[in-house]
């Protein structure tokens, strides 16, 4: 791993264009489809009262029914999702609602959800101020257990061997402490291959400033699979 003059780093990056955001675009816009997609699912399974094919815990005369392909637009641009269905047609979806086609402004809180050092108990209170306080106990259970998994299995996946430049963005977003709502950052790790491909190695909460914290996410990456990093920046946008 080697740290670049920014005379030197402002050239490769011009040369290697790493300020094409598109790889990374799409990253998010599927990460951000799949969640709604589960959260969506979760909905609906709290208001029939029971999982898909458990139909011992089933009392009631609603079922599910299929699903119907929904496009909403984000910031990361249109999204196709499959909203569930229900057989008598009183399910009203709340994180994604009948009848809207815009879902900008909550990606940041969503994709958020997929740092490293959130509890689950942190999950849960970010899925409350997302849907608001008028949301039952158990809806917060069914969306965190339907949506852990997919954040667990994000968190771990193998990564490349070799990557040519990492460097970090960040994403902002609102969190209830000490009763209070304030404003924090999450610090995306954006690597690009050898090929020039670009993806987000993962999203950690801490003070990019911090040695400890450097020292964490470089020993994540190592733990994936990283064996080596030719440049790493803080931040792309500082040298320029």
């Amino acid at each position: 791993m080697k740290l670049l003059p920014k005379d030197q780093l402002r050239q490769f990056i011009k040369e290697n264009n790493l300020k094409t955001v598109e790889d990374v675009q799409k990253t998010l816009k599927e990460l951000f489809a799949e969640t709604l997609q589960e959260m969506l699912e979760a909905e609906l399974e709290t208001e029939l009262g029971y999982a898909k094919h458990d139909v011992k815990n089933k009392k009631t005369s609603n079922s599910r029914n299929g699903h119907s392909s929904k496009t909403v637009t984000s910031e990361y641009g249109e999204i196709e999702i499959e909203v569930p269905r229900d057989r008598l047609g009183e399910f009203e979806p709340m994180i994604v609602k009948k009848h809207q086609t815009q879902v900008t402004g909550i990606e940041d809180q969503i994709i958020s959800m997929y740092a490293k050092g959130m509890s689950t108990r942190d999950i849960q209170d970010h899925l409350n101020q997302l849907y608001g306080i008028d949301v039952s106990p158990t809806l917060i259970s069914n969306v965190t257990a339907k949506i852990m998994p997919l954040i667990k299995e994000w968190q771990h996946r193998p990564l490349q061997p070799v990557y040519s430049v990492i460097f970090m963005d960040a994403i902002h977003f609102k969190v209830k402490q000490d009763g209070q709502i304030i404003n924090k950052a999450a610090y995306m790790v954006i690597g690009i291959d050898l090929e020039g491909y670009k993806d987000v190695l993962g999203i950690w909460i801490g003070e990019n400033e911090s040695a400890k914290f450097w020292l964490g996410v470089l020993t994540d990456l190592r733990n994936r699979g990283v064996q080596d990093i030719l440049i790493i920046t803080v931040s792309i946008d500082k040298v320029n």
